[in-house]
């Protein structure tokens, strides 16, 4: 079987710099700029820079730059959707170690105008120790200021040589959070004031919120895929239908990016913090909500607790009569919102594994679930009980651990003291840790007495009994 292989080089221009060549930007950025070339001419290409020294995989180059995405899960209406697309906007892959000097002259390109990144959550960080002629640096922002001073002194420092960055890593403000990573760097080094003028005046820093589960090389499913479609391709990424980029940066950006007639649910926003709530509260409050019930229940994928009829149901009455009106926002904008997570969560492509969600569930409670519960009850002066419930199962499962759990020392020591404890007392202390909480939370009313309830009622009766009731 042949190999997928550019046959023509692409006559399109570098429009975009990459900093990743993981799964998730190539079945999630790329996918976006492919399509946008496709429907409405944005005209673009993508060099991919791995931000790394230490990746040993081969390079995109190998295949021309072409690769294969698929697409697959529950569409709108519900069915079933599967979708092949050859990606065709990446030009090439830089390794820094071998290619520092191409990197530089990619700096010179007029006619590149976004950066794009996904470094993880650690990627922008800054250190007192990347030196300007290191070659590369070892930090990310490090290796970025070094190639925009390149930029700066090129084209002079012009308003034209500015640059969009669309950050993609999961922190908030990640916008923001670039800009003083790279100014710190343009500080340590001594560079010219106008440097971080020009910076600050002549380039955008978006802050984004990505939202599509990309799941990697479907290795276990790869002869049947090539088999029907004719190639191999050592770089197909699989992921799920879904899709929502958000940027909240300047109204010029529709038309530089060529939105309008897309089709595509990517969002230019004044306000970005909304949808982060949405997300926060819907997507991932419903996760640490079902994880623990789901797990006492004896399930061990995503999939199977929504198919599951008690537990399913638990879920949908949680995320619709506690997640929903606890929200600062529209029932119109978090209703479809919702009905897409409970789609995404059936998908039958991802078996998604409650016990890898399950890692530092404590600190996913008190970010995710614990607003909710607070804002639930400061409102109607009454406690969501299926969310105190979640909050119960989750204290039952580091009692009583059904599967490994990964957490912060600090907690889970204190659960394995807590173990000599009346339920009782488990609760009150635990909803007394301010380094966690934030505040005592026995202060809120009824919490610990019905806390103590679900505690004692799980314990005698088993969650399942309890769904049912």
């Amino acid at each position: 079987m042949t190999t997928l292989q550019r046959t023509q080089p692409s006559t399109r221009p570098v429009r975009v710099l990459q900093f990743g060549q993981g799964n998730f930007l190539r079945g999630f950025v790329d996918w976006y700029v492919d399509v946008l070339n496709e429907r409405t001419g944005l005209d673009a290409d993508v060099v991919i820079v791995r931000p790394t020294t230490r990746s040993t995989a081969p390079l995109l180059d190998t295949q021309g730059g072409l690769y294969t995405t698929l697409m697959r899960g529950l569409d709108e209406a519900g069915q079933v959707t599967r979708e092949f697309r050859r990606i065709g906007c990446v030009q090439r892959e830089i390794d820094l170690r071998s290619m520092w000097a191409d990197y530089l002259a990619l700096a010179h390109n007029a006619e590149l105008r976004f950066v794009v990144s996904n470094t993880t959550e650690a990627g922008i960080a800054v250190n007192d120790s990347d030196r300007f002629d290191d070659a590369p640096p070892a930090s990310f922002p490090a290796k970025l200021t070094r190639w925009l001073h390149e930029r700066y002194e090129h084209f002079g420092g012009s308003a034209a040589s500015g640059l969009v960055f669309l950050p993609c890593e999961l922190i908030d403000d990640n916008g923001p959070a670039l800009q003083r990573a790279l100014l710190h760097f343009a500080r340590l080094w001594q560079l010219p004031a106008g440097f971080a003028d020009w910076l600050l005046t002549h380039c955008s820093f978006c802050s984004t919120l990505v939202d599509r589960i990309v799941t990697g090389h479907p290795t276990e499913e790869m002869a049947a895929l090539e088999a029907e479609l004719g190639y191999r391709d050592d770089f197909l990424v699989a992921g799920e239908h879904f899709n929502l980029f958000v940027i909240q940066g300047p109204a010029s950006l529709a038309d530089e990016l060529k939105l309008a007639g897309s089709g595509l649910n990517i969002r230019l926003v004044d306000d970005i913090k909304p949808y982060k709530q949405r997300k926060v509260g819907i997507l991932n409050g419903a996760h640490t909500t079902l994880v623990p019930v789901a797990l006492l229940a004896g399930l061990s994928t995503v999939g199977e607790a929504v198919a599951d009829a008690e537990v399913g149901r638990f879920l949908r009455e949680a995320i619709a009569e506690e997640i929903i009106p606890a929200l600062p926002l529209q029932r119109s904008d978090l209703e479809p919102f919702a009905a897409d997570v409970l789609r995404r969560f059936g998908n039958p492509f991802i078996q998604h594994r409650l016990a890898s969600i399950a890692l530092n569930s404590w600190s996913k409670f008190a970010a995710r679930v614990m607003p909710q519960l607070l804002s639930y009850q400061a409102q109607t002066g009454r406690l969501p009980r299926r969310l105190v419930l979640a909050l119960a199962a989750t204290i039952e499962l580091y009692l009583h651990p059904t599967i490994e759990l990964g957490d912060d020392r600090a907690h889970l020591d204190w659960f394995a003291q807590a173990r000599s404890m009346t339920l009782d007392d488990v609760a009150r202390g635990w909803l007394a840790r301010p380094v966690l909480w934030g505040r005592d939370l026995n202060e809120v009313p009824g919490l610990s007495d019905a806390l103590i309830h679900d505690l004692h009622a799980i314990r005698e009766q088993g969650v399942r009994r309890l769904l049912v009731s």
